[in-house]
């Protein structure tokens, strides 16, 4: 078995990166090729995603992935969840919304009018999100934007088509549409047809772990190389990727996907259906080899950034890694309060919306922003604890570890709290969850790596030690 080296294309809700990874027999490591920035734009008519900065910064990213790399075997693509672009042939009709756009509310009224929440529930097993691709499609029907459109692609589908010429909907990610029946995998063509939307938006679906084409001619001019690379399919959804190199060796563990939201859960071999978990809000997602993400999209860092945006454009600059600090150092009374409170969603100033919101609970009002870091920290890290706790519940697992993966697990303060509010030791890393996921997803395709999802995990965690975190007293 040879060793080789692939490109993960990894967006995120704030930025994107290219990766490499050369992977082989006990073999892995990751270097980074690329880092552009994710800035929406506001328009009269919205918010949008800068789709074109994103693929120019991709394309950028895949000529010095090229120029390091010039026998790179494959290139896939992840990024989060819902959103999509609608094309009439190969033309893009507009650039793609962001879900924390507010246009959706008159698409969820529409879809619950003909199907309701515990309906949709059996069918899709997805918890109530007012941005999901359901929603979303729903509100562009209203709007006529759906009249001349032919195709629907998800974000990573949409640079994968860009890039090999091949519209496809991977699996992971159309798990997230609420249209894909959550027992059989397939789009749910009665309930596409019920909301009156037409079938021939949606692609076929493909899984993780395989080749859709080779890089367009034309796109190989771009980045400088006239030798052949394979698109593949990895979890294009972020998460179902960065589960794919969380590195859980016990059976019993627990995973918090942790960046601008935190996806905290288990992994499942099947769905939990029941209206308890339905009432609880819990998602049954697609997972690599067909196991289930059974989770609970909780807020995450969003809340941090959200907070030094507004304090910046105030005039008031901080270093976070500081105002970390300070606030692990914090000794006075900490506030603690619901992070998924629904006026945390949109940007916004959010200091004052949090001081607005222990206000109207009667809860001491943070005075410093050193305060107000540490109330949202301990209040995150209480939100995942209590989530875990459900999810076990729920689910009939027992949880003995909980393992932070994403950016979140560079916050020491946060893995500390984790463990401090779980009562559970905290294993964080690695940061890169996942681009490794998408690499190693690409390498066993290649025939780099054999094995199942136990295998690439322990390969993980030899090559990317986890630090560990214990509960204090």
């Amino acid at each position: 078995m040879n060793a080789g080296t692939v490109a993960a294309i990894d967006l995120g809700a704030s930025s994107g990166r290219v990766i490499l990874g050369h992977v082989g027999h006990n073999e892995l490591n990751i270097r980074s090729v690329a880092r552009f920035v994710n800035t929406p734009v506001r328009t009269i008519d919205g918010l949008h995603w800068s789709i074109l900065d994103l693929y120019r910064g991709a394309i950028s990213g895949l000529r010095s992935a090229v120029r390091e790399e010039p026998e790179l075997l494959g290139v896939a693509v992840d990024s989060w969840a819902v959103d999509y672009a609608l094309l009439r042939g190969q033309r893009m009709l507009g650039n793609p919304f962001h879900y924390r756009d507010t246009r959706t509310a008159a698409g969820v009224t529409t879809v619950h009018a003909i199907a309701p929440p515990t309906e949709l529930y059996g069918r899709n097993g997805l918890q109530f999100l007012p941005f999901n691709t359901l929603y979303q499609l729903a509100a562009d029907q209203l709007d006529g934007a759906l009249d001349d459109a032919d195709s629907m692609l998800l974000i990573p589908d949409l640079i994968t088509y860009w890039l090999s010429g091949e519209k496809i909907a991977e699996r992971t990610n159309a798990s997230t549409t609420g249209l894909v029946d959550v027992a059989g995998g397939e789009w749910d063509d009665e309930l596409i047809d019920r909301l009156g939307l037409p079938r021939g938006l949606f692609p076929r679906l493909v899984d993780a772990g395989n080749r859709v084409g080779s890089v367009l001619p034309e796109v190989l001019a771009e980045i400088g190389t006239g030798h052949s690379i394979d698109v593949m399919t990895v979890g294009s959804h972020d998460t179902a990727s960065a589960v794919v190199a969380v590195p859980m060796i016990s059976g019993n563990a627990a995973y918090i996907s942790s960046g601008t939201w935190s996806l905290v859960g288990v992994e499942l071999a099947g769905p939990v259906l029941t209206e308890a978990s339905r009432a609880a809000n819990f998602t049954n997602e697609g997972g690599v080899d067909g196991r289930v993400r059974y989770l609970r999209n909780v807020m995450g860092l969003w809340l941090l950034s959200e907070s030094l945006r507004t304090w910046e454009l105030a005039g008031q600059t901080f270093d976070l890694p500081g105002l970390l600090t300070q606030a692990g150092a914090w000794r006075g009374p900490v506030i603690v309060f619901d992070v998924d409170d629904p006026r945390f969603l949109p940007p916004g100033d959010m200091p004052s919306r949090i001081r607005d919101y222990c206000r109207e609970h009667d809860l001491r009002e943070p005075a410093t922003p050193v305060e107000l870091v540490r109330s949202i920290v301990e209040s995150l890290a209480d939100a995942y604890a209590h989530t875990l706790r459900v999810a076990a519940e729920l689910s009939g697992t027992s949880i003995d570890t909980v393992h932070v993966v994403g950016g979140g697990s560079q916050n020491e303060l946060l893995c500390q709290l984790t463990a401090d509010r779980t009562g559970l030791p905290v294993l964080a890393g690695p940061v890169e969850a996942t681009a490794i996921g998408n690499v190693l997803v690409q390498a066993r395709a290649q025939g780099l790596v054999t094995g199942s999802l136990e295998s690439l995990r322990a390969l993980v965690a030899r090559a990317f030690a986890p630090r560990r975190y214990v509960p204090r007293a």
